[in-house]
């Protein structure tokens, strides 16, 4: 399978304009959205891709907390792509959340965001209730995104990202994961999207360009049911 992925040609950036027209879309399809299953104040941990900050997720973010559940932004500043040190921050944010929750956290990470969710949920499996990923790049890391460029020319060598990607991997990994994805994305080649290494994890194609994730209905939706049916684990306290 590793010989079919390819990086997104430059040309599929160009399409990622029309991630925009999923604002109006999104508009249009409140009142269903508006229907889906609620939520009664779960803690939820949204985090943004590589480049971005919590503005990216904000409207994300209101609409889980329009069906009930507390979502949290990162507040770490510039998803700067730098992962070994952003893990330990999201794991310092996890922990305490869960903490002051007394119960599991679901994950939202939308495309280097659902990396760190993915490996937040692996070094702590109690704190994690489940992980859903947008567009996120679990198979080789930078190495078949747009950004694969942006790496080398720093001097990365990105064939051994994907090998400690792999590494990674070889550790158990059970926290349930919902992976969305789209073949229409400019960004990150679907097929490092597709996860086979999680025990429990769920596929889910939808038709959206890698900005438009974030704000498709239909993605919106998918998010809606998959928080609904999880339920969070209670901590009690010492």
């Amino acid at each position: 399978m590793r010989d079919e992925i390819q990086a997104p040609e430059p040309i599929g950036l160009l399409r990622e304009a029309r991630g925009l027209l999923e604002l109006p879309r999104l508009l249009l399809e409140s009142p269903r959205l508006a229907r889906q299953p609620k939520g009664r104040g779960q803690p939820v941990l949204v985090l943004p891709g590589f480049g971005a900050g919590d503005a990216s997720t904000a409207v994300l973010r209101a609409y889980v907390r329009y069906l009930g559940y507390r979502p949290r932004g990162w507040g770490l500043g510039r998803n700067t792509g730098d992962v070994p040190v952003l893990l330990e921050r999201v794991l310092a944010q996890l922990e305490r959340i869960a903490a002051e929750e007394r119960q599991s956290v679901a994950l939202i990470g939308w495309s280097l965001g659902g990396v760190l969710a993915r490996e937040a949920a692996r070094e702590r499996p109690a704190a994690a209730r489940q992980v859903i990923t947008l567009g996120s790049p679990v198979v080789g890391g930078p190495k078949y995104t747009a950004a694969a460029g942006f790496y080398r020319r720093q001097g990365i060598d990105l064939d051994a990202i994907e090998a400690e990607v792999e590494a990674r991997n070889r550790q158990p990994f059970t926290t349930p994961v919902t992976a969305i994805y789209s073949r229409s994305d400019g960004v990150v080649a679907w097929r490092a999207c597709i996860d086979p290494y999680a025990a429990q994890v769920e596929h889910v194609e939808v038709e959206a360009t890698h900005l438009g994730l974030g704000f498709s209905p239909r993605v919106y939706e998918i998010i809606a049911k998959c928080l609904a049916r999880s339920e969070p684990s209670i901590r009690t306290r010492a």
